[in-house]
């Protein structure tokens, strides 16, 4: 991504909210293709495809936010020490699961088991030939963008706020 300061490929934090509101959009734009890509596997009548290609999928886009933002773990670590406090008060205060932290599938299949339901319903739809199917990919897609699309939102509030404190 362009926006923000970049220093050996490494995304630092935005400079600026406009840039914050850039990377959002272009986060947003990832998400979008993601899920599409994941619905399309969860039409695929493989049972466990889908929540396997959901729990990749959903790591990578996860840790793509992250690094955008200039939220990754080793880009946290490389932070001024007074920003770097701010960052990991934020991600506490808010209880960020996924803000700074190495995003896995164990943590990524924690989170989905919150949409329990959402899940269930995805799986018991594919019993129903073809309408099953869409279905399911629509759950799926649904399911994955709102996960990705809070993440987005958290970690835009994040930025928002260390660019706020750091030019106090």
């Amino acid at each position: 991504m362009s926006q923000g300061k970049t220093t050996n490929s490494w995304e630092l934090l935005p400079s600026s909210v406009e840039d914050v509101e850039n990377i959002r959009k272009k986060c947003r734009r990832l998400v979008m293709r993601r899920a599409a890509v994941s619905a399309g596997v969860s039409a695929l009548p493989i049972p466990g495809l889908d929540i396997a290609a959901d729990l990749s999928f959903l790591a990578r886009v996860i840790n793509d936010i992250n690094v955008a933002f200039g939220l990754s773990p080793d880009q946290i670590t490389r932070l001024q020490p007074k920003m770097r406090l701010i960052a990991y008060e934020m991600m506490v205060g808010m209880g960020g699961l996924m803000v700074g932290k190495i995003v896995t599938r164990e943590v990524i299949a924690h989170l989905l088991k919150r949409s329990g339901l959402k899940m269930l319903i995805q799986h018991a739809a594919k019993i129903v030939p073809i309408a099953g199917q869409i279905a399911s990919a629509s759950i799926g897609f649904a399911t994955f963008r709102a996960v990705a699309n809070q993440h987005i939102d958290a970690c835009a509030l994040i930025a928002t706020e260390m660019l706020s404190r750091q030019n106090a």
